[in-house]
């Protein structure tokens, strides 16, 4: 992995080659910052450190990584605010509220720093707020592949557990999801908070008043972990239809033992990494990737777990 990443920084670098000569090389120790809505809580943004670290010794510059410790959006949007004002090179940061980000994300291109959009939002959101690009899995289009996915293998109905509700792109998952069924979302999703034993109580709790339910989604680590929980206790684990966004450590175990059919998998890692990357080069170099990189879904079932299994929550 560490040798692949490399090659990729390396590749980049080389394509700048022919313009080195009239840009020039700006010093290297540049200092970006990345801003993530996650609260501390969440151990799937581990991944994302792990990527914002290996870029920044890769390419000799300093990443910091500030997130909200509750999660709370208000408190995000003053964390880019301060951000912006401390003058890094760039802001590498999720658009997970359009309504609540946009305009401190816009303040901050107005003051001159660069912004990549990663993540959560779409490259039209990245586009209107003036970013230079968006990594980034669209959320809709993924939960309504996921849907799509489900559809066939019989689903026709479900209960979206949405541990972080007052984030629209975790709607947005659970509704795609909905979509991809031809089914109306409705009851079907639940705020199940991020206490992993309210999560798990809630999920039986609906399970055994909806007990024809015939799909559950997840939507990372957070609420997947207790449901797998809360499943094993009440004897459906492997009983009922189970699908997940992102990976971890029990996620990939539950998707090798048969309990999780299939894992989202939107390559946190080189939503970190890319962006770190792509910025350097570009202030170095004035390169510029044309388009924008859509870093997922990609759907992680057991068949070829090798490499997923030996990095999930780590790299993968």
């Amino acid at each position: 992995m560490t040798s692949l990443m490399k090659k990729m920084a390396l590749a980049l670098t080389v394509a700048a080659a022919p313009l080195m000569a009239v840009s020039g090389a700006s010093a290297e120790g540049e200092k970006y910052i990345l801003v993530s809505h996650a609260p501390d809580s969440d151990s799937w943004w581990n991944t994302i450190k792990n990527g914002i670290a290996l870029a920044g010794e890769q390419m000799d510059v300093e990443v910091e990584y500030r997130n909200p410790p509750t999660g709370d959006l208000a408190d995000m949007a003053r964390i880019i605010e301060q951000a912006a004002a401390s003058g890094p090179n760039g802001i590498i940061t999720t658009l997970s509220d359009y309504d609540v980000l946009s305009g401190p994300i816009k303040a901050a291109v107005d003051a001159g720093v660069d912004v990549i959009i990663m993540n959560s939002g779409t490259p039209d959101q990245a586009r209107e707020v003036g970013a230079l690009m968006y990594v980034g899995q669209p959320e809709y289009d993924a939960g309504h592949a996921a849907g799509l996915r489900a559809k066939g293998d019989g689903v026709a109905s479900f209960l979206c557990v949405n541990h972080y509700i007052s984030s629209p792109s975790s709607t947005e998952r659970c509704q795609g999801f909905a979509d991809g069924l031809g089914v109306e979302l409705g009851n079907q999703m639940i705020d199940s908070g991020q206490d992993p034993s309210e999560i798990k109580n809630k999920v039986q709790a609906y399970l055994s008043a909806n007990p024809d339910t015939d799909a559950i989604l997840t939507l990372g680590p957070t609420s997947a972990d207790p449901t797998l929980l809360a499943l094993d206790e009440t004897g459906l684990a492997g009983d009922i239809y189970f699908g997940t966004f992102d990976l971890g450590e029990e996620i990939v175990k539950g998707i090798k033992a048969g309990v999780i059919n299939w894992g989202i998998d939107q390559q946190p890692f080189l939503q970190a990494y890319l962006p770190v990357v792509v910025m350097t080069n570009y202030h170095r170099y004035g390169v510029l990737p044309g388009n924008n990189i859509n870093s997922g879904p990609g759907f992680v079932t057991a068949d070829g777990l090798e490499m997923v299994e030996k990095f999930a929550g780590e790299y993968r």
